[in-house]
């Protein structure tokens, strides 16, 4: 950054950390602000289709050719580094990470939004000051990088709290919330809880989305979203906070801003259906605990007779934590892999489905196994689509070809 010239600086900041949610919350933070006519800069990772999903101002992507142009920028900074060999070499996210300051910095936006791309403390976003540090929901994840435990994965998330900044938490467990609050009066950090400081009620929903009251210190809201799961509602809470407490720095919107922006939230793969008759829904939850909840939110709300699963994921994931809950929740369990070089192969995941005794259907890819499965339902079934954002990309594109 020092090389650059610091671009991450001179705008407030939004830091987002978690296991779950902090994409959603990412965009819902961003559009609401966009909404309101401030000039927002949103970082986000991992992307379904296309690098340049990754950074946006105002909700639009960078084009191709502000990302080859900066990218061609920075690369005589990477090059010198890279040779210098102080720091090891700049790795693919953290070039992405300063190509986004870079173009936030010259489309001067007023507020930047940034998700951390693994853990916090050593994530290569933590660069910054944020005014605003937001932690989502944490459970179990990359725990060969961040540790074992919930307390050693929540110091790592804690890392992003900065000297006096203001931090909302999503409900934790009592380990994760020890650290947080540990965290917090170490750096004299206003600490905002979910359950204690805003709450909120689900009112209703259906296939197109929910509704719900949110409670916050300043005011309720009544709120609908197109988006599925409970665990949307509580993404919802900690964005529209995280809203009011930038009021004091200058931002300001009104309660209509705030409630059409989240009418009108577009986050794909995020239990996210293609098709009603019969059901079909793409999700890209990556872990046990997320997948679970995934699950749990589908038989609380959707009646359907027989469930199919299309499951395929990253071969750093814990494969076997989720099989539990797939075998649970499935009749049919059909493994697939997608395109994406990190991808599991399907020989592994078959191998661990059988050590819990489910039996599965093995397919090449993903055009062959949503073709399986959709020759396997009748209307009042359900096909599910989960474990990687990678995955869900791809069988919605080959839903979209077989739609034509």
């Amino acid at each position: 950054m020092a090389d650059l010239g610091n671009p991450h600086r001179g705008r407030i900041t939004v830091h987002i950390a978690g296991t779950k949610g902090k994409g959603s919350v990412s965009i819902m933070i961003s559009s609401i602000l966009t909404r309101a006519g401030y000039n927002t800069g949103l970082y986000t990772s991992p992307h379904l289709y296309s690098w340049q999903e990754r950074i946006r101002v105002n909700n639009r992507m960078i084009t191709k050719r502000d990302f080859t142009r900066l990218l061609s920028f920075i690369k005589p900074s990477i090059l010198n580094i890279n040779r210098a060999g102080q720091y090891g070499c700049i790795t693919t996210f953290e070039a992405l990470t300063a190509l986004a300051f870079l173009y936030f910095s010259q489309r001067k936006a007023d507020v930047q939004v940034l998700e951390v791309g693994l853990g916090g403390r050593l994530d290569s976003t933590n660069v910054v000051n944020a005014e605003i540090c937001i932690i989502t929901s944490i459970s179990l994840d990359h725990t060969a990088i961040l540790g074992d435990t919930l307390q050693k994965i929540a110091i790592e998330k804690a890392g992003i709290i900065k000297q006096g900044s203001i931090v909302i938490s999503a409900p934790q467990v009592n380990a994760v919330a020890t650290v947080i609050k540990e965290k917090c009066h170490e750096l004299n950090a206003r600490l905002l809880l979910a359950g204690r400081d805003f709450f909120w009620q689900r009112q209703g929903g259906d296939l197109a989305g929910q509704q719900f009251k949110l409670t916050t210190m300043s005011r309720d809201y009544n709120i609908s979203i197109p988006l599925l799961g409970d665990y949307q509602m509580e993404n919802s809470a900690l964005a529209i906070t995280a809203i009011e407490m930038l009021e004091p720095f200058g931002f300001n919107p009104s309660y209509r801003e705030i409630v059409l922006a989240m009418s009108q939230l577009n986050w794909p793969a995020r239990m996210q259906v293609l098709q009603r008759k019969p059901l079909l829904l793409i999700d890209g939850a990556h872990n046990a605990y997320s997948l679970t909840l995934t699950l749990d939110s589908l038989k609380k709300y959707f009646e359907f007779k027989k469930s199919i699963v299309i499951f395929g994921v990253s071969a750093d994931k814990d494969v076997e934590g989720m099989a539990g809950p797939v075998a649970g929740f499935a009749d049919v369990v059909i493994l697939t892999t997608s395109k994406h070089p990190r991808a599991a192969p399907v020989d592994r995941l078959h191998q661990i489905f059988s050590r819990v005794g489910v039996k599965t259907i093995n397919t090449a890819d993903c055009k062959e196994a949503l073709l399986t499965a959709l020759n396997l339902v009748t209307e009042d079934d359900i096909i599910l689509a989960i474990g990687s954002l990678f995955l869900a990309a791809e069988i919605k594109t080959e839903f979209d070809r077989l739609s034509k």
